[in-house]
């Protein structure tokens, strides 16, 4: 497994599709607006190529979005956030999302600024 910096990536015990069926669950739960569902193997296959499994979102919370983007308007380059799972080559279902830190430290963002975009735990229990 390549480790790249700001990128954490977890495991998951479910397929692509229905990873990302509970992750869109359980953040629109939490109050996240789901503004995108893109299925890469989907739109690939209409060229004519074919990959493995990888399906992203992008999603946000507006209010807390906006409180970044008016701190700091790159950090629109980051958001909405997003979530993408894959199966990689070893067949294992990968999760992977920007490290909160890392966009922190991107965009000096004050702390309490960074509190919605820790997704660690939610991601965790979607998956467990």
């Amino acid at each position: 497994m390549i480790e790249i910096e700001g990128i954490i990536i977890r495991t998951s015990p479910y397929e692509v599709k229905e990873t990302i069926d509970r992750l869109v669950i359980l953040l629109e739960k939490n109050g996240a607006t789901i503004y995108n569902r893109i299925d890469q193997q989907h739109e690939v296959g209409k060229t004519g190529r074919e990959i493995p499994p990888i399906e992203f979102i992008l999603f946000g919370n507006p209010a807390s979005g906006g409180s970044i983007m008016d701190f700091n308007p790159l950090a629109a380059l980051d958001l909405p956030l997003k979530i993408l799972a894959w199966k990689d080559s070893d067949q294992l279902v990968r999760v992977a999302f920007n490290d909160p830190l890392y966009i922190q430290k991107r965009y000096s963002l004050p702390d309490q600024l960074v509190a919605p975009l820790k997704l660690s735990l939610l991601i965790d229990r979607a998956l467990g």
